[in-house]
């Protein structure tokens, strides 16, 4: 049953090729595309025959800066998915690792130049993950490594010796600064609500020990009695 699957989402595949070659040789030199699907990087609508400025300030529409932005975190993605194969190589890594550096810095260009011409803030609403957006020395201010590149020889050393600084301790004049005389309770005197509850606290206080003391005393005589009663019978 799964071959036939294969056979015929084969079968597909070629028809859907053989349809995107027809109709980029009908519409060779066009600027619009009519339908179909698209190669992985467009060939077709209104920027298919511009190549991507290395200026990005020379754009002057949210447009045509969106699209370029889009494309590089296509190619970023691409790279990333890629470069989690530790069996590329060294050298391999390395580079995909640059190149993925070289596109995000790329793209926080473009992103500046579409918040200049009144578009989204893209920076502002990005999230900071490191597994999406790698992981950063701190002596190496920008430059993150993903994936595979994390492992490298010299790499993995570095972000085991990277110490997170620890916060510098107060001195004892720093940590009394603040310090305010409700710190010590000299205040609750002040305090209206505070000093309302004690007086009902107290009241019960009395009333549950004046209840104590009332039925000690009522038990008295009985005691008394009994103590009696029982230093006649000893005589007898």
């Amino acid at each position: 049953m799964a071959r036939n699957e294969e056979k015929s989402m084969s079968s597909l595949n070629r028809w859907v090729a053989q349809k995107r070659d027809l109709e980029r040789a009908n519409n060779l030199g066009k600027s619009t595309y009519v339908g179909g699907a698209l190669p992985p990087s467009a060939t077709f609508g209104p920027y298919a025959a511009k190549k991507r400025p290395k200026i990005a300030s020379e754009v002057a529409t949210v447009r045509e800066c969106e699209h370029w932005r889009s494309e590089l975190i296509r190619g970023v993605a691409q790279k990333i998915k890629e470069i989690q194969n530790a069996a590329l190589g060294e050298h391999r890594i390395r580079d995909l690792n640059d190149e993925i550096n070289k596109d995000l810095r790329e793209k926080g260009y473009w992103e500046d130049q579409i918040k200049n011409l009144g578009g989204p803030d893209y920076k502002a609403q990005a999230k900071v993950d490191t597994e999406v957006y790698g992981a950063e020395l701190a002596s190496h201010t920008g430059y993150k490594y993903f994936g595979a590149a994390k492992d490298l020889p010299g790499v993995r050393e570095l972000f085991e010796a990277t110490v997170v600084p620890e916060a510098p301790r107060k001195t004892r004049k720093q940590l009394f600064k603040n310090i305010q005389p409700d710190y010590y309770g000299w205040r609750d005197e002040e305090d209206g609500m505070l000093l309302l509850a004690e007086q009902e606290a107290e009241h019960e206080a009395v009333l549950k020990e004046v209840a104590r003391w009332k039925a000690e005393v009522a038990s008295r005589p009985a005691k008394r009695a009994k103590t009696a009663a029982d230093e006649e019978k000893a005589k007898t």
